[in-house]
Order: C-alpha cells, then structure tokens, then sequence
C-alpha cells in the first residue's frame, strides 16, 4: 500500500477543480486555470517515477472497503502496463487545453470540465482492480466524450456523437453481462482474485466473446469500426486527440488485463479468428485510408489499421508480440494525437480539412511542415522513430512463430508508408493555396507539439526504459496464461491441440524470455 494515495489524487483532482470553473470569471480565467490543473495533475503524477521497475505485481496499491456485503472494494493499483498508459493520460490534459486555446470559442467553461472529467476517467480506467469499478469509470468516460463530439463537434456532430454512444453502449451492455458472469461463478469482483480461479471452457468462450466485442468496438477492430472516422471529423481537436491517444487503448488495455488471464482457454482457442480480424483491420484500414481527401479521416482510418497491430501482437502470445503491442499502443497515442493537433492548426488557419486546400506548405509554414513530417515518419514506422520499435516487435513476432500471416501484414507496413507520404507530399509540394496569407506556428502551437516530438525521437532512439517497464508485468502475464491453459473436459479436439502445443511452449522458460 502507498502512503501518499497518488492514484486516488491523478482520479479526482481533475474533478475537484472544475467545480471552480463555473465560478470563474472570463474566458482567459478559465484557460489559464485548466491549463494550470493539467499541470497540476502532471505534478501529482511524479511519484509515479518512483515505479519498480523490477517488479511484475501492482504497484501504489489502494484499498478500502466500499460495499462489503457485496464484496465491492475500493482497489487501485499500477503495473507496467497501466504505468505507461496513466502517464501518457496524463500528460495530454494541458496539451488538449492549449491546442483548444483559439479553436473552442463558445461554451468554454463546459468544455474544459468535460476535459478534466475525461481524464479523471480514463486514470480510473488504467488503475481500477475492481471489475464494478472498473465499469464505473468505462462508462464514465462516456459521457464527457459524447458531449465533445456532440456540442463542439462539426457539422454531423449529432450523427457522430449518437452513433458513438449507441456502439460503446452495446460493447458496454455485453461487458457488464460478462462482469456479474464472472461475479457468479467466482464469487468476487476483484480482478487480481478472479486471475487466479480456474472456469470451464464453455464459461470462458461465452465470457470471451462477451468481453472481446466491447474491447473489439473500443480499439476499433474490423468491422466494428464504423462509429471511429465519423467520431474522429466530427469531434473537436481536443476530442479527437483524447479518442485517438486514449480511448482506443481501453479496448487493448482490456484484453491484456481480462481476456488473458480470465479465459487463456478460450483466448487461445479464438486466437485464429482474432489474428484473422486483426490482419484485415491493417490491410482494411491502410487501403481506406489511401484513398481518403479529407485529412482527418484519413488519420482516424490509419489509426484502424495501427491498432490492428495492436491487438495481432496480443494474440500471438509471445513476449515480442506483447511488447510489440504495448509499444504500438504508446506511440500511436504520441503520434496520432499529435497528427490531429497538426490538423487542428491547419483548420484554424484554412477553416478546411481538405487535402486540396491546404497544399503548398513547405515554402510558407516551415515549422509547421517540419512537425508535420515528423510526425509522418513516425506514423509510417521509420527507423529512429518510437513507432518502428513497436512495429518491428510485432512482426518479429509473427515471423518468428507464423511467417505466413507476416507476410500477409507486409503489405499493411507498405500501406502505411503510401497514404502518409502521399498526405505529406501534396501539404509540401503542393500547388499552393492560400498559405501565402497564413502565419507558421505561434509560441503555443510549438508548446503542445515539442513535448511529444522530443517523445517520438526519446522512445525511438532509446526504447530501452519503456521496455524495461513493461516487461515484468508481459511476463508475468504471459507466464500465468501458459500456466493456466488447462486440458477442460469438453475442449473441441483443435483446440485441444492447440492447447498442447502451448503447453509444451510454455515449459521452456526460453519461451517466454524470447
């Protein structure tokens, strides 16, 4: 147990400080303040650094009786994975209120508790090990993020909000199905507890696919993620920002912490359909995303196709193909939510997200440029950058156990490099527009973008720190699922084999440290 609670403080600071907004006098007020509780908030993080790296199990750990007679705790706690994904939280709060410094000019007040509240959530997402608290802040997040689609979005907002709500809403439903399931075969809602019981098969597969279509609707998978590219245009760029660099990762983040360790059996037996769903989505998302003119959706499809990575690294069940995962959930959220920022910039100045009319940038707005390619780069996997290195694990990892279906993605890496060259080519080079009359980034523009420029040159450079982070708690995770594949009575003979096949793997403490 901590003694400072630093997870109890990351959750609810943010939503004690915009009880103060309505009392604030002024639209400058309310920046000035919001964007002093984001650092606020990171400061309150820096006990975090304090992480052990050594050690696999939950870290600054708090628990307290809530309902006792329904065995309801109050538990918090951090591993590798949450550490990574609870910083990266947040350091965007103060980053999403400057880049809405000029673009957000009605409602201000509103929307900067709608910020704050968002990111409360989100820690709460990361750092819950109560599965009922854990549902709380999953649908929490919610709300605020129906309200930035819905009241500060484009002209669609109303179609995107809905259909954002009513796709997270029926994700949501099956998960709470498979919550009290597990409640009632388990007898607990602790998460740490429930990893260690033993459920049949036919318990995990119903559990999985309960579980798996609302973590699938969240990352978004293929064909779930149809909500994503109209929620991308329509939000806000703060919005979009929070749903690109955050959001999506809930739905990775629940099948490495409930899918694996509640139903091995059943991941593994699934595991072809998953691979087979997350292949299309790169190939789906890359070929979409080449033809697209509008700047945003083309970044909300290529965001399709990175998660598949995601999510095809996870159910390889390989120590490479974890870390490959892990690593493409932290850069896609720097990269991606950085590109959105760019776009942002571009719209405030064209009042366009069209590709044709924002062309011919290189000779006008050279810093803008210089951000926008490297942000590009990072986004296609180019060496030195922290998306290679997520990348690379990944297909090391299907290579090394499945050449074919490597070879399958290739074409996804490819595509990925065709639709941002093509999309950094025509902003450059293009026949220009109206850039003539635009000025280059402003001292706040470079403020939110240089932290996470000097994140993609930090990670890409010198992944070493993040995979020591990560990996006690990848292994561990790893290990307790190839120790708890078990031969179920009722097991389907291929899945049975399937089983003996990692078993065996799963003998040889080799195999999990390559």
């Amino acid at each position: 147990m901590s003694e400072w609670p630093v997870l109890t403080a990351l959750i609810f600071f943010p939503v004690v400080a915009c009880l103060a907004l309505p009392f604030l006098r002024g639209e400058k007020t309310v920046r000035v303040f919001s964007l002093c509780v984001g650092f606020i908030e990171i400061l309150l993080a820096l006990p975090l650094f304090g992480f052990d790296l050594s050690y696999s199990g939950y870290q600054f750990q708090e628990k307290a009786p809530w309902v006792p007679q329904w065995g309801l705790h109050y538990h918090l706690g951090m591993d590798g994975i949450s550490l990574l994904m609870v910083m990266l939280t947040v350091l965007l709060l103060p980053l999403c209120v400057l880049c809405s410094w000029t673009y957000i000019s009605k409602r201000i007040t509103e929307f900067h508790v709608s910020l704050m509240l968002m990111t409360s959530a989100c820690v709460g997402v990361f750092v819950a090990l109560d599965f009922v608290l854990f549902y709380i802040f999953w649908e929490a997040m919610l709300v605020p993020m129906f309200l930035l689609i819905a009241v500060w979005g484009g002209p669609d907002r109303k179609y995107a909000s809905l259909k954002f709500f009513i796709y997270t809403l029926a994700g949501s439903t099956l998960l709470l199905v498979a919550m009290v399931a597990f409640y009632l075969e388990g007898g607990s809602f602790s998460i740490p507890e429930l990893s260690t019981k033993p459920f049949s098969f036919t318990f995990q597969c119903w559990t999985f696919l309960a579980m798996a279509f609302a973590f699938a609707i969240k990352v978004p998978m293929f064909p779930f993620h149809t909500w994503l590219p109209a929620a991308h245009v329509e939000a806000p760029t703060a919005g979009s920002v929070l749903l690109a660099s955050v959001l999506l990762k809930m739905g990775a983040y629940g099948f490495l912490r409930f899918c694996l360790p509640l139903a091995p059996d059943a991941s593994l037996y699934f595991a072809p359909m998953m691979i087979a769903i997350s292949v299309a989505s790169i190939l789906y998302g890359g070929f979409v995303a080449l033809g697209q003119q509008d700047m945003k959706k083309l970044i909300a499809y290529s965001s399709v196709a990175h998660m598949g990575f995601v999510t095809l690294g996870i159910f390889l069940f390989s120590i490479r193909g974890l870390e490959g995962a892990l690593m493409v959930m932290l850069n896609h959220g720097i990269t991606t939510g950085a590109l959105f920022m760019l776009v942002g910039c571009i719209y405030e100045r064209s009042h366009s997200r069209q590709i044709r009319d924002n062309m011919g940038l290189g000779k006008y707005l050279p810093a803008y440029m210089g951000f926008f390619g490297l942000f590009a780069l990072s986004s296609l996997g180019f060496p030195g950058t922290n998306s290679f290195v997520g990348e690379l694990l990944v297909l090391i990892g299907v290579f090394t156990d499945k050449p074919w279906i490597g070879a399958a993605v290739v074409p996804g890496v490819l595509l990925g490099a065709a639709y941002m060259l093509r999309l950094g080519q025509k902003l450059a080079w293009g026949a220009p527009t109206l850039a003539g009359n635009w000025k280059d980034l402003n001292f706040r523009e470079w403020g939110y973008l240089v932290p996470l420029a000097i994140l993609v040159f930090y990670i890409g450079l010198s992944p070493g720190l993040t995979l020591k982070a990560m990996d006690p708690t990848l292994k561990r995770i790893l290990t307790e699922f190839h120790s708890r594949i078990s031969m179920t009575a009722g097991i389907p003979v291929d899945a049975a084999k399937r089983i003996d096949m990692a078993r065996e793997s799963s003998r040889s403490p080799a195999a999990i440290r390559q």
